[in-house]
């Protein structure tokens, strides 16, 4: 008996490999173009292309946060901004958000990249930042005033009944602006200098 559940166990674990092995690759091709995809539309939905990808570690309240920023060029090679990865803690788990910035440090779009947040409430943040939301966040720039919600003395109206995921999101994107920020001026291009303030 006990063979027969090695057996069983080797066999299962062999084919749960050989499925992984087969499915990494397009399941790496789809993460990519939808980030791809993401990036694009956080940027305005322009033709451009990623010149170049930072990997950013600061240390926030004495924790290691990673962020990645893609700085992007539009058609004619001049710089567009840069498209960062930030993740901040919501009410469920993790809150993760992609923000396109202009050379300005305006905020130009963002999009949800995971969230574990209650559907119906802290999920509505997808829709409530933007342009035409309650919230939008759409071209202000975190760099002159962080953003922060109405209860905390700030401007932005929180998403209703759900005040814990507007403060992550908010966190997000102004720590999002912080590591834009951080990027060293490219001395070719001047890229970052007209937001690092």
């Amino acid at each position: 008996m006990v063979v027969v559940l090695v057996g069983v166990a080797l066999i299962t674990g062999g084919i749960l490999a050989y499925v992984n092995d087969v499915t990494a690759g397009p399941i790496s091709v789809q993460a990519k173009k939808s980030l791809a995809d993401g990036i694009k539309a956080v940027m305005g939905g322009v033709d451009l292309t990623v010149s170049k990808e930072d990997t950013i570690r600061q240390n926030i309240s004495g924790k290691e946060v990673t962020f990645v920023v893609h700085e992007t060029l539009g058609s004619d090679g001049k710089p567009l901004g840069a498209a960062v990865e930030s993740t901040t803690g919501g009410f469920g788990g993790d809150l993760k958000v992609l923000v396109g910035f202009n050379n300005d440090g305006e905020i130009l779009g963002y999009t949800i990249l995971q969230h574990s947040e209650t559907p119906g409430l802290g999920a509505k943040a997808d829709k409530w930042f933007q342009k035409d939301g309650k919230g939008s966040v759409i071209g202000r720039n975190p760099g002159e005033a962080p953003l922060t919600v109405n209860k905390d003395g700030g401007d932005i109206d929180a998403i209703t009944a759900s005040t814990i995921t507007s403060r992550a999101f908010l966190l997000a994107v102004n720590q999002a602006y912080q590591a834009y920020k951080s990027l060293p001026v490219d001395a070719n291009t001047g890229a970052t200098s007209s937001h690092s303030k």
